[in-house]
């Protein structure tokens, strides 16, 4: 069962969205090139959409007093739609039903999106068109399926036998608010990116996400708002600051940064391609809608913007990206050469770096604003924050250097669906007090910061020593070469797993060349023996490295063996 109630305002997302839209009804809620909805229209429209998943059966069938921290008593709609005011619709309408959303990753072919589809016991779907073969060839095997909802796109891919298509269901639907009580105790549910295992779905209490990620609380201080007049009076300010999403949807920063967006009362920006990362889309979003904020995710979306932000300036035909005031970055890490060019290009701009997960919310920020001040991996803790010993029973003392498994308490997730076992291991009660602890380590420093060290789970133990694998990607990505990096351990007769380094290249460099420059940042134990240079490091779609790929590569290729020596 859950634990007791957490003090202060708990709230239903779809609740603050409805007050918000009566206040500032004719204000922008969703900008793209070819459409703008107001916030009045996305209530009306996501009204709509909940009205119709009700009468299909989709809602909520068991109160969340009644269930494990493992059991959802909501039906569950799958979302495998591209950036757009789709998926936020859908998210809203699901909630307005007390149904809930979750994401799903569009890359997936048919076995995994079975999958997964099967593992949420999905009983509604919402996908765009382009999907519809994929969804056709499985849908049989899912007889929990009954609600397919097609979007229109350009594939050209005609309705399924029995989909409904999206448009035209809102426009058949009510848009009369639906006869029912939402509670806080509604779900909000994020599918992890399972780049190191099975997806899993992580279950949480709207009035839990609200404050830990998607605008419940002031993102400067942490403090949480003590009611909804004060979210509302908040979002009534005439001060308009557009969001660009760059980052998809289906990543969980990406629709955090939108809701965020929302609860100040402020409109959520879509570029016209959605369906991968066009930089120069990009860019000239940014000067259309004169975009104060936008969302990316580490390296593998600022390396590309960075190259048309230079190419432009050789031209002579530069982007203007004076509007943007903040740049938010998560999910992957954003290297301190990365944060330096964008200050260069854009001086005054703030950088934050988020630290957290799925399984935390947002647990600390990085602010960068100086080119000559910008560290890696140092974060200013948040609320909850502290750091769990190794045996997982006691909080680790804020002391200098101290050093233990990242974690939180307060606002945190009810547990893993379907999953007693590992919810108990991911949310454990350490005297009296629940925590998340994902799995990422890290150390006090004396500062009063956090050190980030990396995920256990991609953790290398060489020789007894272990090597956190994002401070050897963060030493690569330093040398001016290297446009990508990804670190994996490989078996070692000698050392029992070694360290072993893919990277892609921008020009010819020797691989020794590489070692010497990361000796002048790592600890020799933990330098790449193996260095791989591949074309390009494989990313999904949401920039997070695939790290089953690079071992797999690595397990297979035949490595540049780097010098040994004694250590």
């Amino acid at each position: 069962m859950t634990g007791p109630r957490r003090p202060g305002f708990d709230a239903n997302i779809a609740e603050v969205f409805e007050r918000i839209a009566d206040r500032i009804p004719d204000r922008d809620a969703i900008i793209t090139p070819t459409r703008r909805l107001t916030f009045a229209e996305v209530d009306q429209r996501s009204t709509r959409l909940a009205n119709a998943l009700l009468d299909r059966g989709v809602g909520c069938h068991a109160e969340r007093a009644g269930l494990a921290d493992h059991e959802s008593g909501q039906d569950h709609l799958a979302l495998c739609v591209h950036n757009g005011p789709e998926y936020l619709e859908s998210m809203l309408g699901a909630w307005k039903a007390r149904g809930v959303a979750f994401n799903v990753n569009y890359r997936y072919v048919a076995d995994e999106l079975r999958a997964l589809l099967a593992d949420a016991h999905a009983r509604a779907i919402v996908y765009h068109a382009r999907f519809a073969p994929a969804i056709a060839s499985i849908r049989a095997e899912l007889p929990a399926l009954g609600t397919l909802i097609q979007v229109r796109d350009e594939s050209g891919e005609t309705l399924l036998d029995g989909a409904l298509d999206y448009e035209t269901l809102l426009a058949e639907s009510s848009s009369e608010k639906p006869d029912l009580v939402r509670s806080p105790d509604d779900l909000y549910i994020v599918y992890t990116g399972g780049t190191t295992g099975l997806p899993k779905g992580v279950l949480w209490r709207q009035a839990d996400i609200w404050p830990a990620a998607m605008g419940g609380a002031d993102p400067r201080t942490g403090r949480e708002f003590t009611g909804y007049e004060e979210v509302v009076d908040r979002a009534a300010e005439p001060r308009v600051y557009p969001y660009l999403i760059a980052a998809p949807l289906m990543h969980g920063a990406g629709h955090w940064l939108a809701f965020l967006g929302w609860m100040g009362g402020d409109p959520v920006v879509f570029g016209e391609v959605v369906d991968r990362l066009d930089p120069a889309d990009v860019l000239r979003t940014i000067a259309r809608e004169r975009c104060s904020f936008m969302i990316v995710v580490g390296n593998a979306f600022g390396r590309p913007l960075l190259d048309e932000l230079d190419r432009a300036a050789t031209v002579g035909d530069p982007y203007d990206i004076s509007p943007l005031k903040v740049l938010a970055t998560g999910g992957t890490a954003m290297t301190p050469g990365i944060k330096q060019e964008f200050l260069a290009h854009r001086p005054g701009l703030r950088i934050i770096d988020s630290m957290g997960s799925s399984e935390s919310g947002t647990q600390g920020r990085n602010v960068a604003t100086d080119p000559t001040a910008v560290e890696a991996g140092v974060f200013d803790p948040g609320p909850g924050t502290c750091l769990i010993d190794e045996e997982m029973r006691a909080v680790v003392p804020p002391e200098p250097g101290a050093t233990g498994w990242l974690a939180r308490s307060g606002r945190i997730p009810l547990g893993y669906l379907g999953d007693p076992v590992k919810t108990a291991q991911t949310f454990p009660v350490i005297d009296g007090v629940r925590h998340s602890v994902p799995g990422d380590r890290a150390q006090w420093r004396t500062d009063g910061r956090l050190q980030l060290l990396g995920r256990d789970s991609v953790c290398i133990n060489t020789g007894g020593e272990k090597v956190f694998v994002e401070e050897v990607e963060a030493a690569l990505h330093s040398h001016p070469a290297v446009t990508d990096a990804i670190v994996v351990g490989r078996p070692s007769d000698r050392w029992g797993s070694e360290v072993c380094a893919l990277v892609s290249v921008a020009e010819p460099v020797e691989v020794a060349e590489i070692i010497d420059h990361c000796a002048g940042h790592l600890a020799r134990y933990k330098l790449p023996r193996t260095v791989i240079v591949v074309p390009e490091i494989v990313r999904g779609p949401n920039g997070k490295a695939d790290y089953r790929w690079a071992a797999d590569i690595a397990a297979s290729s035949v490595p540049q063996n780097v010098p040994e020596k004694e250590d």
